[in-house]
């Protein structure tokens, strides 16, 4: 018998006014993977994730996470349940250090200790930021931002992490060092949802994948098939 999903989503429908963003979208993800979801700028990839950690409202259909329906649920209660969110464009708190924006990503706890050891062990993870912990987030690079972002996200304790664009407008060589700690993410136990413009640097990341187009999935399946697939070459991969 196959364990039930981490995360399910049934159906899911969603307008903005009279445009509908998202139609019947189902997908699926077990505990312990990395998922993708690729394509175009306006496919729907940020009104799916914006959807799970219940920032937009549904129109229809379900959001399932770790056995429970959560489609009527607040943001602040879907992270409380482990739900965490890497926005795309990275929204970090420029005027306040590197240190509280960590704390703020922990604000929903109550275990002080916990925390405290938390941000040690981001701190070990991103040993830039542990250099930068007193300086104002605003006067970071663009990558070292991006290592906050998801930073913060972690401090909630997330069984689930949703990643929105981690590599936009990143010089190459520091994607390459944020995907190495994406990779790294998954051995902590942690599950990903990965929404990336880069589809074959998400491809080959991830276990399984999902291809988006004008607010429906055309295309699913296991990562490696993805990337060797024609309508995923032609339309993604160049």
């Amino acid at each position: 018998m196959e364990p039930s999903p981490l995360l399910e989503l049934a159906r899911l429908s969603i307008n903005y006014g009279g445009i509908q963003a998202l139609q019947d979208i189902d997908l699926v993800i077990h505990r312990g993977e990395v998922v993708t979801l690729i394509g175009a700028n306006g496919a729907g990839k940020t009104t799916t994730l914006r959807a799970i950690s219940r920032i937009v409202a549904v129109r229809q259909g379900r959001i399932l996470y770790d056995g429970r329906d959560i489609t009527r649920k607040r943001a602040h209660e879907v992270v409380n349940l482990g739900i965490a969110h890497s926005p795309e464009g990275r929204r970090i708190l420029a005027r306040m250090t590197v240190l509280d924006n960590l704390e703020l990503g922990a604000y929903t706890r109550r275990d002080r200790l916990g925390v405290k050891a938390d941000i040690e062990k981001q701190f070990l993870t991103f040993p830039r930021l542990a250099e930068r912990k007193s300086q104002q987030a605003g006067t970071l690079s663009g990558g070292e931002q991006q290592m906050l972002a998801i930073a913060r996200a972690l401090m909630s304790r997330p069984k689930l992490l949703l990643l929105d664009e981690p590599s936009l407008g990143l010089a190459p060589a520091i994607v390459r060092e944020i995907f190495g700690i994406i990779q790294n993410l998954r051995t902590t136990g942690v599950t990903i949802l990965l929404v990336e413009q880069n589809a074959i640097l998400a491809l080959q990341t991830a276990d399984r994948g999902y291809v988006l187009e004008a607010g429906r999935i055309i295309l699913s399946g296991n990562a490696s098939e993805l990337i060797e697939d024609d309508r995923v070459k032609q339309a993604y991969l160049g």
